[in-house]
């Protein structure tokens, strides 16, 4: 990866307009592994890695765009409404299914914009004239006012994991696969069980469907909520650690089995866990939500709830083609399935 990430930089030097599809062929890798790449180097500090199709500084220092473009016709869009910096291989992984999926049915990927991007004024403005895109594909919910200008100007559209009962929506169960992970917990003899997470679009805690499973398997279960073990992340991985060692220095009496709604969530907590000289799963037992490719390699490795991404973003794909093409006239909702995915961190092992 190395040696790829150092022969990009070389051939945007050598030209630093260079699009995603000349990448791909100078390297004989996919669209979504350079894009991964690019994501990689921008995280590792490289300001500038081309022209308007990668990443870029605005004038305020923040990343303005990720317009990816292709010059080919039947041409859809897509925006994932998570900010930059939480741009991690779920949502990769659902991008790369989308664009696999498409290719398949014969059309492309002309932009991916993130929520920093439709927050943008002038980048928002920019995706609301584009007369080119034939469709949209949006990952995650959107405000309301920004969400309806979308809808306006693209009345095709897909939705993954959004709240709108007017177009076909590709989702899993979120309240049930938390659910599953706790429960997985209580199997293994766990009684006193925390949760690290974040709120969602309504920035509303006790709406968010993965603490609202989590909070379910702890009252069928008849076991104590305590909110002293409740640690709202934000969603950010350096909160999450911080927020560990806090609990662990201040609180009466810690728990014994923690479930994160997401693998980074739970990864960075972990650290914290054996920082403090603890040991998983002895003495704090861990289950996350996703279940990225890392996950398998944390020490211990890291039981999680596998979710299909890139299959989910297959199946949104061939939902707004299908669309397109006029092949289904009325929306749904595809609950794609979960399964839960046992390793050592959280492997009872106390007689």
């Amino acid at each position: 990866m190395k040696n790829r990430h150092e022969r990009i930089l070389q051939l945007l030097k050598t030209n630093s307009m260079m699009k995603i599809n000349d990448l791909c062929e100078q390297l004989n890798v996919s669209q979504a592994t350079i894009r991964r790449d690019l994501t990689e180097l921008r995280e590792q500090g490289v300001e500038r890695v081309g022209g308007a199709a990668f990443y870029k500084q605005s004038s305020s220092g923040s990343t303005a765009s990720s317009t990816i473009t292709i010059e080919s016709g039947n041409q859809v869009g897509c925006i994932i409404a998570v900010s930059h910096k939480h741009m991690h291989s779920y949502f990769l992984s659902i991008l790369e299914g989308i664009e696999q999926g498409l290719a398949n049915l014969g059309y492309s990927l002309a932009f991916m914009h993130n929520l920093d991007d439709i927050q943008n004024d002038a980048i928002l403005d920019n995706i609301l004239k584009d007369n080119k895109i034939k469709g949209m594909i949006i990952v995650e919910g959107i405000k309301s006012e920004i969400y309806a200008r979308i809808k306006k100007q693209f009345p095709t559209i897909v939705g993954i994991d959004i709240a709108d009962g007017t177009v076909p929506v590709i989702a899993y169960d979120r309240i049930n696969a938390a659910k599953s992970a706790v429960q997985h917990l209580i199997d293994q003899g766990h009684q006193s069980i925390g949760f690290i997470g974040g709120a969602g679009l309504t920035g509303d805690m006790e709406r968010e469907k993965r603490y609202r499973g989590y909070k379910y398997a702890l009252q069928e279960a008849g076991l104590e909520l305590n909110s002293e073990w409740i640690i709202h992340s934000g969603w950010d991985v350096n909160t999450s650690y911080s927020r560990m060692l806090e609990l662990l220095d201040s609180s009466s009496r810690r728990p014994t089995a923690i479930f994160a709604a997401s693998d980074l969530l739970a990864i960075s907590a972990m650290r914290a866990v054996t920082e403090k000289g603890l040991r998983i799963p002895e003495d704090i037992a861990f289950i996350g939500l996703d279940n990225i490719e890392i996950s398998q390699y944390t020490t211990p490795p890291l039981s999680s709830v596998h979710i299909p991404k890139y299959e989910i973003g297959m199946a949104a794909a061939k939902a707004l083609v299908d669309y397109l093409q006029a092949a289904y006239t009325l929306p749904f909702k595809m609950l794609m399935p979960y399964e839960v995915i046992v390793r050592e961190s959280s492997i009872h092992t106390r007689g």
